[in-house]
């Protein structure tokens, strides 16, 4: 028998798992589907840290960073556990590279907004954290930057989600999706479900499910497309030489003749000291991947441990394997094409936002319906650049 709903969510990560949150919380009837058992690693919203910082001089990242870290602690007040603890933030480059002008920008911002902020020397945050080193001028995000709990933020999501009256259904993948009348018939291994939204937010999965139901009748403009890259990263957790130390989270630019693969950042977590290039790993399938950490780039993670953070052992590490799905431009898509609401390419610097994009996501599956954004957001960030059209493709007559 086929299942009638208002809002289905594809996807349990910590975007799809936000979305359904929100919705619930409003009061809407909403089923969360995902594909894996609860606490999976097959996606890129496992493990037990991610970044959260407020490192942005655009107003449109700015005002979703600053939205979340509300959310984060509105998260922790309806499940009645710790999710984001702040530690602070540093990020520090080359003083001749493009990173380090930005990061100017960034303080620019900050001062405009009223971030609290402040600047080092590499000497005064050497001191302050001997765990790393660092060059030229240092931004230290004092209060509004730490880490997440990634595991136990998804797990919060869900919880609320079906204590506020969700159904969220674990090992339940979607085969297909297609458009039905005014909604979208959702096709999954146990059944059928027509749904009057859908949010699509299955990270390295999105092209397939989603390109199908991108219509040109909904956009006169073109036909859009989702050119996502899928790739397999590998950040490694180092165990800390003195478990006392303080640790921020950092970025790093040294630049593209220092011998890495890009910048990297790094976090302290209950695992140990996380390290990772961004973006740089090999393309893969998602449903084909070995998980193999790629040589050369781990012995240069090691290397970098080794010159860079004195405080962790280059030759005690734990590899780490997750996808990084992105778009080309290393923006977000978030858009919303009839009944389908388009969620991907968050990877790298996606999770921070997770509790804003939900809130954007539901707003977006409200509208599907007919009514109007029901959040209680004081700024609305401006969605145009993480539009679908910026993908589109002109149609041949």
């Amino acid at each position: 028998m086929t299942e009638h709903v208002d809002h289905v969510v594809v996807g349990g990560g910590v975007m799809g798992s936000a979305a359904a949150w929100q919705l619930a919380r409003r009061g809407r009837e909403v089923v969360l589907l995902e594909r894996f058992a609860p606490g999976h690693d097959h996606g890129a919203s496992h493990g037990s840290s991610r970044i959260y910082r407020t490192t942005y001089p655009e107003p449109t990242y700015l005002d979703l960073a600053q939205e979340a870290f509300v959310l984060w602690r509105l998260l922790e007040a309806d499940a009645g556990e710790p999710l984001l603890e702040a530690t602070g933030g540093v990020s520090h480059a080359r003083p001749d590279q493009p990173s380090a002008r930005r990061t100017e920008a960034v303080a620019s911002a900050f001062a405009a907004r009223g971030i609290p902020f402040e600047w080092l020397d590499a000497v005064e945050a050497a001191r302050r954290w001997p765990g790393l080193r660092f060059e030229g001028r240092v931004l230290h995000e004092t209060t509004t930057a730490g880490r997440v709990h990634a595991d136990r933020a998804v797990a919060a999501l869900q919880r609320r989600a079906t204590a506020h009256g969700a159904d969220v259904r674990y090992e339940t993948p979607v085969r297909h999706l297609e458009r039905e009348g005014d909604g979208v018939r959702v096709v999954t291994q146990h059944g059928e479900l027509v749904a009057r939204s859908v949010v699509v937010a299955v990270g390295a999965w999105s092209a397939g499910l989603v390109a199908p139901l991108l219509d040109a009748r909904d956009d006169p403009a073109g036909s859009p497309t989702l050119p996502l890259v899928v790739t397999q990263e590998q950040p490694a957790h180092f165990a800390p030489l003195d478990p006392t130390l303080p640790w921020p989270s950092f970025t790093h630019d040294p630049g593209p003749d220092a011998g890495y693969p890009s910048g990297v950042y790094g976090l302290a977590s209950p695992d140990g000291v996380k390290v990772g290039f961004h973006a740089v790993g090999p393309r893969v399938d998602p449903d084909h991947r070995d998980r193999t950490p790629e040589p050369t780039q781990l012995e240069a993670l090691r290397d970098y441990v080794r010159r860079w953070v004195p405080g962790a052992d280059p030759d005690d590490l734990v590899p780490v394997s997750c996808t990084y799905t992105t778009t080309p431009d290393h923006d977000f898509v978030l858009d919303r094409r009839g009944p389908v609401v388009v969620a991907a390419g968050f990877s790298g610097h996606g999770f921070k936002f997770a509790p804003a994009v939900g809130r954007v996501l539901a707003d977006l599956a409200d509208e599907a319906l007919g009514g109007t954004a029901a959040s209680s957001a004081s700024v609305r960030p401006d969605l145009a650049r993480f539009a679908l059209a910026r993908f589109a493709t002109v149609p041949v007559p």
